[in-house]
């Protein structure tokens, strides 16, 4: 049965099926009654899936989908790639150990050598690596705690609209408040400013000059001896915000900021959990604006769609004690299989330029479309890592042109999108941003696929918005 459901895997399959019907499944009433109430994905994508093949997961129901969502960027290869299959296997028979703490085998060690093979030549050439917990979250924790062993410092530095993990240590430095006020902020040491969001500047200049405001307060804060902030041990950033609404920062930004935190000793952490391995159309993100962090921070495609987590960072900072930072499953033989085979199949295709080209195209498509629908307010993101934010055409707009998000009309779309075959999140500012991680490997037709179905989701978004009508839930069997 599997093979024959395999072979209808593709976009003809996909756009010859009948209509999507979101059913009432037995998996999902077990999920609601058992699982706990912090789950999030069930509630606004409920599929329960059985099967998937590339860019595309199939429902119990046998309805086949369009995954733009991708693990939040974690399948760089989409779903069960051949080459990491292959390399899963090839391990499991091998009969080395699967479980091995941080003790070397033949598949770690040509993981870590594929890796900086990967990473600029002048950053790799000096560079450590320590592998974490299988969780970004844990890399993030890690770099904290590297740099404040190496600088004997202890504020850290973060951005508003920050997302860096859901441990006590990493929301510190998130910006969504929502997982932060049960918890009573805990914001200690940490110290917040602004990320230069051009379309919300929140300078309300927007351009160039919110670039030069917002490198002006840094430097300000770094330099005057009344600004009441003590040297930090780092400076945490995305290159592009993800869960923040995929928020680029601009380039010249990032430039001023290395420029900036070299001049004072503060290094600079890089998190490019959800942006490494070609996703923005660079293998790091960090790549387009030609600079090189301290500290790099890599998770999700660095796994092979297995969960593990490293940082890289220069060797200047590398010294804290044995044991300093440790965690039970950081030798995850399987991930380090499956990361090897993804990093190596992602250069030798150049998929991060495959990401570019891909990306350029679906950004034109969702730019056409948003000529003649101004609730789409704004439309970003590099290569393969693009947000639409869905604002009120009818409110005033602010000093800057933007009007305010319609978070309410995002969630719709979401629900029309999912009824016609496609998976996508929403991120950013009220949950207004919808946001596109198809899988790297995507092709033309398949982006313009997906782009006509966004136009006819928006449409039926649009109609029910006027119409008043309220959303029934799912379908009944």
């Amino acid at each position: 049965m599997t093979a024959i459901l395999a072979a209808s895997f593709g976009l003809d399959g996909f756009r010859g099926q009948p209509p999507i019907r979101l059913r009432d499944d037995p998996l999902l009433r077990r999920q609601e009654a058992r699982e706990s109430n912090a789950r999030s994905y069930p509630r606004r994508i409920p599929l329960a899936l059985t099967e998937a093949r590339g860019i595309y997961v199939r429902d119990s129901a046998g309805q086949l989908f369009i995954d733009c969502l991708a693990g939040a960027g974690t399948l760089a290869l989409g779903h069960n790639h051949p080459d990491v299959v292959a390399a899963i296997r090839a391990t499991l028979d091998s009969g080395l150990p699967l479980h091995t703490l941080d003790l070397t085998t033949p598949v770690k060690d040509a993981f870590v050598e594929e890796l900086f093979a990967a990473l600029p030549p002048a950053f790799a050439r000096d560079a450590r690596i320590q592998f974490c917990g299988p969780t970004g979250a844990d890399g993030i924790e890690a770099a904290m705690k590297l740099a404040r062993t190496a600088t004997g410092r202890r504020t850290v530095v973060g951005f508003s609209g920050g997302y860096h993990g859901m441990t006590q240590g990493t929301l510190a430095i998130m910006g969504n408040l929502a997982p932060k006020r049960p918890l009573g902020g805990g914001t200690g040491d940490v110290h917040m400013l602004p990320y230069p969001y051009d379309y919300r500047c929140p300078f309300g200049l927007g351009g160039e000059a919110g670039v030069d405001a917002g490198l002006a307060l840094l430097d300000q804060l770094l330099s005057d001896p009344e600004s009441g902030i003590v040297t930090p041990a780092a400076v945490v950033v995305e290159v592009v915000q993800g869960e923040g609404g995929v928020v680029p920062a601009p380039l010249r930004w990032l430039q001023g900021l290395r420029r900036l935190t070299r001049a004072h000793g503060v290094p600079l952490v890089f998190d490019e959990v959800q942006t490494g391995l070609g996703r923005t159309g660079r293998l790091f993100a960090f790549e387009h604006a030609g600079i090189e962090p301290d500290v790099l921070v890599l998770s999700k495609a660095i796994g092979g769609s297995l969960p593990l987590s490293v940082v890289v960072y220069r060797a200047e900072l590398d010294c804290w004690a044995p044991g300093a930072h440790a965690g039970t499953f950081r030798g995850n033989q399987l991930a380090m299989a499956a990361g090897m085979a993804t990093l190596r199949r992602i250069r030798a295709d150049r998929l991060d330029e495959h990401a570019a080209v891909l990306g350029a195209r679906l950004t034109a498509h969702l730019r056409a479309i948003q000529v003649d629908h101004p609730c789409l307010g704004d439309v970003r993101g590099p290569g393969l890592m693009i947000g639409v934010e869905i604002v009120d055409e009818h409110r005033p707009p602010s000093r800057t042109g933007a009007r305010p998000a319609d978070g309410e009309l995002a969630r719709s779309l979401q629900r029309q999108c999912l009824e016609r075959g496609v998976i996508l999140e929403l991120g950013g500012r009220h949950g207004a941003v919808v946001r596109f991680l198809p899988p790297l490997i995507v092709e033309a037709a398949e982006v313009d696929e997906i782009a006509e179905r966004f136009r006819a989701a928006l449409r039926a978004a649009l109609a029910e918005r006027a119409s008043g009508a309220v959303p029934t839930g799912l379908a009944a069997e």
